[in-house]
């Protein structure tokens, strides 16, 4: 249930929390052996963000789309959570949300059961984890949520802290540059998560509990 009330920061997963890279490269690999279809996985995990079935639309032709995202999804945690790693800073973060009192809430493309493996995998303290929400679905949850901050690498998560009134942190481990990120919306934009604790205590808290009481 949500807690509009509690002061409460939502986290992107994928290359904002974690490197998935070699782990999402790798059940790319996998599934082209497996179909024979080619994949260009450098262009892949270079654009990491959008859900997978957008992805999938380069590869393969519609009717067979529904196909590669179950294979790709039955081969996900046997190739992509072993090789997955945090990015720097990624559990002093959700740390520091933690020791001011808040709530740390995960929101991502992808779908929860797979994220929860690499939260678990990593030990990376989520409170609430929310999958399968790209674009208004990012929106929606953190307006469920009560999100006063929102942080991610991509554009379209900094447009969705903006939809959804929330102040976005954008952060340079994704495809987007940091002109991107602000002209999406982000109120400031950090080279990693290493800096987030520094902002936080400077900034984010106060965001926070201004969020927090309406």
């Amino acid at each position: 249930m949500s807690s509009p009330e509690r002061l409460t920061v939502g986290f992107d997963l994928d290359m904002t929390l974690i490197d998935s890279r070699p782990g999402i490269g790798a059940t790319y690999r996998a599934v082209a052996a497996h179909t024979g279809v080619y994949i260009d996985v450098d262009a892949v995990v270079s654009r990491l963000g959008p859900p997978l079935v957008h992805e999938m639309t380069n590869w393969f032709p519609p009717d067979r789309i529904d196909e590669a995202v179950d294979l790709y999804r039955s081969f996900y945690p046997g190739h992509a959570i072993e090789p997955t790693l945090p990015l720097p800073g990624a559990a002093e973060a959700l740390a520091a949300v933690h020791a001011a009192g808040g709530r740390v809430i995960v929101v991502t493309a992808k779908r929860a059961e797979l994220a929860r493996l690499h939260l678990e995998h990593l030990a990376l303290a989520a409170d609430v984890l929310v999958g399968d929400a790209w674009a208004d679905g990012k929106a929606a949850a953190l307006r469920e949520y009560g999100a006063s901050v929102y942080v991610g690498d991509h554009t379209a998560d900094m447009a969705a802290a903006r939809s959804a009134d929330t102040v976005g942190v954008g952060v340079l481990t994704g495809p987007c540059d940091d002109d991107a990120l602000r002209a999406a919306g982000a109120a400031t934009v950090l080279p990693d998560l290493r800096g987030f604790p520094a902002w936080w205590s400077a900034v984010g808290i106060s965001v926070g509990r201004l969020g927090a009481t309406g």
